[in-house]
């Protein structure tokens, strides 16, 4: 595809509608009486000018506006579908069990598909892959040309050019002082004059122009920082269980840093002592005042072999409340919540008819003994033990966890009176004999209970590329929407004065200024061409 030539010399890439330098209309299908479409400046567009090769569809396709329109739209439905049910990042079960459990065949049917992890799937990060492509493409497919023809533009513009302007007048005659008047009152007005063998050339706010393709970049950068959310380290966001007296590894730090939680503290506030919120305590019973973890934190010291104990170093104390995170090399620790978790339970091996207590013991729900010596003979074995205790299906007894919310045991007793021991299944608020009637029974005698500290540990390399992205989307959005691009031609042609112009948006705004520009001097005002059209077409309906 051959540049067209046009008569003053300027040559222009072939599918040019206006000539980027004399304007003159090179398309000889368009409409003389039509006004000329200013959008892109008549400048050839790569989308619609090529269509040949694999690229070339690919480029198009992208290009388009709808396509745009059509993905952000089909992004937002899968975003909303993301929300229906909790995602897998957030719940205990496996997701597979989780789903189809909860909410039968849709939840089976939500997992099938893909939407439990939807935020991380291969195909929401093609989409959103794909506006990006679109933005980019889109942007390079407009701003390019118009950059070029707005550059290559001449003071004397062709006669077709001025004549379909929105606003355009002929003036018989002007002298030297009107013209120098004229450019007076552009460069009050803050327009950029330039000259040509007499013709005026008055321009300014073309950076306006480039206001929705900033925003194109913002937007890019913006989704450049959302996926790197998913690149493994950049975007952390974990919870972390701590029990009073531990210390855990913090997550996503590849075991560089430890956690130890030395005390949890539960405040409240005073009823007599704080009377702002004595009326809240009344209706509430109990309000909270502080929630705190006093804890360590380590910095792992060297390398240590798979399930060798490794070397801490002690980098400092904390009181991790509510909103005062622990900070540290770009990770921050939040107190989040707390719950408390059954410890150990103590038991007394007792006689049932006597109900005389032969020992006791305390068994550490975490760590259980296997056999605990009660001395005279007396023993108790532990053959079982359920922590989160629950019968399945067949009615056999099963955990839901390793976690002691519900804890069960199977005991073995033994006694002098009893050498082969006696079975005993033992839950909160249940005991079965399953052989029989015993002789000893495991009597509950009391429960200690362990805080556990929940934490949030976020770390987010990724917000730079967020902040920048939104700020310059914003900068985008001033700048298109504060500020427009004007042009006023003055020229003189076959003896007479035309003046044209044209702007972006706001032509009420640019009459305006045209109207002082042009208020001491013999020139008239041009004529808003949209505005007569509407009136010639108003006065034929009234005659008919």
């Amino acid at each position: 595809m051959k540049d067209v030539k046009c008569e003053c010399g300027h040559v222009n890439p072939h599918g040019t509608v206006l000539c980027e330098a004399c304007g003159k209309i090179l398309d000889e299908q368009t409409n003389p009486a039509e006004l000329l479409d200013m959008r892109y400046e008549g400048s050839a567009r790569r989308s619609q000018t090529y269509n040949k090769t694999f690229i070339d569809k690919i480029w198009n396709f992208f290009s388009s506006v709808k396509v745009g329109v059509w993905l952000i739209i089909i992004t937002l439905i899968a975003s909303s579908l993301g929300t229906i049910l909790p995602q897998e990042m957030y719940i205990d079960l496996p997701a597979d069990v989780y789903y189809a459990q909860e909410y039968g065949w849709v939840g089976k049917l939500y997992y099938q598909l893909g939407f439990n992890n939807l935020y991380g799937s291969w195909w929401y990060l093609l989409l959103i892959a794909m506006i990006g492509i679109s933005l980019v493409i889109c942007s390079l497919d407009r701003v390019v040309p118009l950059y070029k023809a707005l550059k290559a533009q001449r003071v004397t513009r062709h006669e077709g050019f001025l004549k379909r302007q929105r606003i355009f007048g002929v003036n018989e005659s002007a002298d030297e002082n009107d013209f120098m008047a004229i450019k007076k009152q552009l460069k009050e007005k803050r327009y950029q004059v330039r000259e040509e063998n007499g013709d005026i050339l008055a321009e300014k706010g073309r950076f306006s122009r480039w206001g929705p393709y900033v925003n194109h970049v913002g937007l890019i950068i913006f989704l450049f920082g959302g996926m790197l959310r998913f690149i493994p380290g950049m975007y952390v966001n974990e919870d972390l269980w701590v029990r009073e007296g531990e210390t855990a590894v913090v997550p996503e730090t590849d075991g560089q840093f430890y956690i130890q939680n030395n005390k949890f503290i539960l405040e409240h506030y005073d009823k007599n002592k704080d009377k702002t919120f004595e009326k809240a305590i009344s209706m509430a019973g109990e309000v909270v005042k502080n929630y705190q973890s006093n804890v360590v934190l380590y910095k792992r010291v060297g390398e240590n072999l798979p399930g060798e104990k490794p070397k801490l170093k002690k980098i400092e104390d904390y009181k991790v409340r509510v909103n005062l995170p622990l900070t540290y090399e770009g990770y921050s620790v939040f107190q989040a919540s707390f719950r408390s978790e059954l410890n150990k339970m103590s038991f007394a091996l007792t006689n049932k008819q006597t109900k005389k207590s032969v020992g006791e013991l305390r068994v550490d729900l975490r760590d259980p003994k296997t056999k605990y010596d009660l001395g005279n003979g007396y023993s108790v074995e532990i053959l079982n033990y359920f922590p989160d205790f629950e019968f399945a299906e067949n009615g056999e007894p099963t955990t839901k966890s390793r976690v002691p919310n519900n804890p069960a045991f199977v005991f073995r007793m033994v006694s002098p009176e009893k050498p082969k021991g006696e079975t005993s299944f033992v839950a909160i608020k249940q005991t079965i004999e399953p052989f029989g009637d015993n002789q000893y029974k495991m009597a509950f005698k009391g429960i200690e209970t362990k805080n556990i500290s929940g934490f949030i540990v976020r770390k987010d390399s990724t917000l730079w590329a967020i902040i920048l992205g939104g700020i310059i989307f914003m900068i985008g959005v001033i700048q298109g929407a504060y500020w427009n691009h004007r042009r006023i031609w003055i020229q003189n042609k076959n003896g007479q004065v035309w003046v044209a112009a044209h702007t972006n948006k706001n032509w009420y705004g640019l009459k305006k200024e045209i109207e002082t520009v042009l208020k001491d001097t013999k020139l008239v005002m041009p004529d808003d061409q949209v505005q007569t059209e509407d009136t010639d077409k108003s006065k034929e309906k009234e005659s008919v």
